[in-house]
């Protein structure tokens, strides 16, 4: 019962926003959404139960970008901003950016809908008619959504949080001017956030960490996912509302 109720849910936030593509999105509109006359399924332009990509996010089904990127404070002055270490893109931005990057259509599936529609390698697109807008290739159109590959103008993913300090078995923040980390063991791996709401306890509305390998070790890394949960109901599919500059208090001391 609990998991058909938070399954109808999950459905129910996401199937009116701009991550539905398909054709049951009855919010959408020609100058909000992405929409293709292919399938009325939802979750498969992002997930497949079977012969999935691994380690970026879970269950995925697009290939993922082959795309050399540009990161924030590499070629100028925005370096001075960081006091963290910064790896290339990887973890739950590689996935974000499968569509985001603007390289490759939106319904690019390692296993399209229906029989026969597996691809191992994801690299074909299903071909799908797009209805709304969109790209004439089915890319993500210019615009604020479409990130290219240049993300100096971007919050920087890939970053160790709060300057480093930070550690699978403890440590505090290098840099005084963050929040403060949680952690906790769950399915075996410490998993980092920054707490919005109840203390200790991981939630959709925490700011969410990532795990990753930094020169000191495992460490919380800022991601896409960090700031944004992409099953949201809400326009921009930020984790707290961010009015007042919640969102970027929740992290930031300032």
């Amino acid at each position: 019962m609990f998991t058909t109720m938070a399954a109808d849910t999950a459905l129910a936030q996401i199937s009116g926003t701009k991550h539905n593509l398909g054709t049951g999105n009855a919010g959408a509109t020609a100058t909000t959404a992405h929409l293709t006359a292919g399938t009325d399924e939802v979750c498969v332009f992002c997930h497949t139960p079977h012969g999935s990509q691994v380690g970026t996010a879970p269950l995925w089904n697009k290939n993922l970008p082959s795309t050399t990127y540009t990161l924030y404070g590499a070629t100028g002055g925005e370096s001075g901003t960081l006091d963290g270490q910064v790896l290339t893109v990887g973890s739950v931005s590689q996935a974000c950016l499968s569509c985001h990057d603007g390289t490759q259509a939106m319904d690019n599936m390692i296993n399209a809908p229906g029989s026969g529609g597996f691809s191992a390698g994801g690299a074909r697109p299903a071909g799908y008619t797009w209805t709304t807008y969109v790209g004439a290739t089915g890319q993500m159109p210019a615009g604020i959504t479409n990130l290219s590959a240049d993300l100096r103008n971007d919050h920087p993913i890939g970053v160790e949080y709060c300057g480093g300090g930070i550690t699978e078995a403890a440590g505090t923040c290098k840099d005084p001017d963050f929040k403060a980390v949680s952690r906790a063991t769950i399915n075996g791996l410490v998993q980092f956030w920054v707490d919005t709401a109840v203390a200790g306890t991981r939630e959709k509305a925490d700011m969410i960490l990532y795990r990753r390998t930094f020169s000191a070790g495992v460490s919380p890394s800022v991601e896409c996912g960090s700031c944004h949960d992409p099953h949201s109901s809400n326009t921009t599919f930020l984790r707290v509302a961010n009015t007042g500059s919640a969102l970027c208090l929740s992290c930031h001391v300032k």
